[in-house]
């Protein structure tokens, strides 16, 4: 079976950018390719380089350093990055907090301490997951639905590589902040277990791009506009 391969996340970026919009179907506002995984190569080369999109790298690492602090309020990103981006703002509920603050879901029940200690003493685990999205917790999700499923973490040939599993990926803002995230998640379990760092894939049940953000219809290629 043909795997797709990128060299890093731009790579991926520029693929889906300019397949989705004429092989994609048309669902709820998007044009969307349903089931797309692929590998990317050389995860620590986090930026996307495609002008269009004007990535943000300093919003990434302020999202980044937010989960780190494990703090589901939205304030706590507001104080990291000098403001607090609408999206977070519709998305919180009446205290301000997310469910989508990934580093709050990672450390519930000491997920991610759990996925150090089982790679340090078993580098053939299949066991080494951390769980986000969760059915059972439906009725907290009137606001603010997890993306992602899971982070699974292998380690092959001395090299750790990490899977990602999510059940929707908007292309535009979504994908290129969470690769951003995902792949400082493996760096830290790399430091932490003492594994190179290998590669990362990455699995989307519905990868899409909304029809503002089309090519042929997306005002972000003639004026600047910046996520955050």
């Amino acid at each position: 079976m043909r795997q797709l391969t990128f060299k890093n996340a731009s790579e991926a970026f520029d693929f889906y950018y300019g397949t989705i919009p004429y092989e994609g179907i048309d669902f709820a506002g998007t044009k969307a390719m349903f089931n797309q995984g692929f590998i990317i190569e050389k995860p620590w080369e986090r930026m996307i380089d495609n002008e269009k999109r004007e990535f943000n790298m300093e919003y990434a690492e302020a999202e980044w350093q937010w989960y780190l602090s494990g703090d589901r309020s939205i304030i706590k990103l507001g104080d990291i990055y000098g403001k607090i981006p609408q999206i977070w703002q519709r998305m919180a509920n009446t205290e301000g907090e997310v469910n989508s603050n990934y580093g709050w879901q990672w450390e519930r029940k000491y997920q991610l301490d759990k996925v150090v200690a089982q790679l340090k003493t078993n580098s053939n685990t299949r066991q080494a997951a951390i769980s986000i999205y969760d059915g059972k917790e439906i009725k907290d999700y009137k606001n603010d639905t997890p993306c992602t499923y899971a982070v699974q973490f292998t380690v092959i040939k001395g090299k750790l590589n990490m899977c990602v599993v999510m059940r929707s990926n908007d292309l535009w803002y979504g994908f290129c902040n969470d690769q951003y995230c995902f792949s400082m998640l493996q760096n830290l379990v790399c430091n932490r277990t003492g594994y190179d760092m290998g590669t990362y894939y990455h699995f989307a049940h519905n990868l899409h791009i909304y029809n503002d953000k089309l090519p042929e219809q997306n005002p972000l290629t003639s004026r600047a506009r910046k996520y955050g």
